[in-house]
């Protein structure tokens, strides 16, 4: 049985920064991409960020480019998010993931993950 559990949301004001943390267990992700999505409210769920199984590709939606950075630790089967310059819009519920499907131009896709945490929520006052 595959876990992922993420932590470090909260309720942060605009300007700030939060980092996240997705652990794994049961199975281990040092073959797999990572990637983070989030849900906003009304919103659907998107993609934010993915990294390679050797860390050597990541991969930013625009709105979070150059914001957020994406960090894999093959030792700890973890990954993190860590988030600056935080804004209203990325308020939301942020889910970690496994990629199963293979293809570098899935990332970004829901369809290529197959295990999910329940998430951790982010707000983000004005």
């Amino acid at each position: 049985q595959v876990h992922l559990v993420e932590s470090g949301g909260g309720l942060v004001q605009a300007g700030d920064s939060l980092r996240l943390s997705c652990d794994t267990s049961g199975r281990t992700v040092n073959g797999n991409g990572l990637g983070w999505f989030r849900q906003g409210p009304g919103k659907e769920r998107e993609f934010v960020s993915y990294v390679s199984w050797d860390g050597k590709r990541t991969y930013y939606a625009d709105p979070v480019k150059d914001r957020f950075t994406i960090i894999r630790d093959n030792v700890d089967d973890a990954v993190h998010l860590q988030m600056t310059n935080l804004n209203h819009d990325d308020t939301g519920t942020y889910y970690c993931a496994i990629k199963m499907r293979t293809g570098r131009e899935n990332y970004h896709l829901e369809y290529a993950y197959r295990y999910w945490g329940q998430g951790t929520q982010v707000t983000v006052s004005y």
